[in-house]
């Protein structure tokens, strides 16, 4: 799993008046939780969020916090509903025995046989929900679709990571391939030369 540096700066003050104070400064106010730990209130500046919020990528976060190291996943934005600038982070302390839940983008593989007969690989979800160790968290989770043929589906309860349980319902559809417009002309014209 990629693992994104951020160095942070502990918080003294709080309400509305302090976090008003650092949005101005252009920094975001930060809290990590942790079960069994000691909820820690920090602020980052803008910029150094900005990379780690756009991206499609999931991270682990090394925080630098004034010399203290902390390893975190990211698990709550907030937006300004007008402005859509970030204004609060909570980040969930990631401890190397203890599971997390967390969301990895799909990356399908292989050229599935639906494919190759003409139809189209629709990936309906791009990211799935996990539980694991972060040592065991892959960057993506892959999804061998070889096998997919035209009218076929791929869901959750299909799927298997090494230590690794997938959250999200069985029953839902990962990917499929359906019948392309130009296979589905084919199927008509070989029905009317028959």
């Amino acid at each position: 799993m990629k693992v994104f540096e951020l160095k942070g700066q502990k918080r003294t003050e709080f309400g509305k008046k302090a976090t008003k104070a650092f949005r101005k400064q252009d920094v975001v106010p930060c809290v990590i939780y942790g079960k069994g730990a000691e909820t820690v209130h920090f602020s980052a500046t803008t910029p150094d969020l900005r990379k780690l919020i756009y991206t499609g990528d999931t991270h682990v976060v090394r925080l630098d916090l004034e010399g203290d190291m902390y390893d975190l996943i990211m698990q709550e934005i907030q937006f300004n509903p007008v402005t859509d600038k970030v204004v609060h982070l909570d980040f969930l302390l990631a401890k190397a025995d203890e599971p997390v839940k967390i969301e990895l983008p799909v990356k399908t593989v292989g050229l599935s046989e639906g494919v190759k007969a003409g139809g189209v690989l629709n990936v309906l979800m791009r990211r799935l929900k996990v539980k694991g160790l972060i040592a065991d968290m892959p960057e993506v989770l892959e999804v061998d679709v070889t096998d997919l043929k035209i009218g076929k589906t791929i869901k959750c309860s299909e799927l298997n990571f090494n230590n690794l349980q997938v959250l999200n319902p069985k029953d839902a559809i990962i990917c499929n391939v359906s019948a392309s417009r130009a296979a589905k002309t084919a199927a008509v014209d070989e029905k009317t030369k028959k």
